[in-house]
């Protein structure tokens, strides 16, 4: 059974862990991946939340963040390509 959306984001720490609901886009064996399943890649989460498989580049962007944004310990930059986004909007909920 799935979890209800109805987790509000906290004001401070980490999100809580929730199960992976459905794959957003094409999987990578679609898009290319020399492996068939390594990429970049998108899931929305049972609880309303996503999960972003990519590439930390928190390191080398951290300094490159506007003033009012920050990482937390618990965070990272992860980059996707834009073709991994453009093909999950489409399936990005609204609301």
């Amino acid at each position: 059974m799935l979890e209800e959306s109805t987790t509000e984001l906290p004001l401070t720490g980490a999100l809580p862990a929730s199960s992976i609901r459905r794959r957003l886009g094409l999987p990578p064996s679609t898009r290319g991946s020399a492996t068939e399943y390594t990429c970049p890649d998108l899931f929305e989460l049972a609880d309303g939340n996503f999960a972003v498989i990519g590439t930390d580049r928190t390191d080398e962007l951290r300094e490159q963040l506007p003033s009012d944004a920050g990482v937390a310990d618990y965070e990272r930059i992860v980059v996707i390509t834009r073709q991994t986004l453009v093909e999950a909007r489409k399936e990005i909920p609204e609301a």
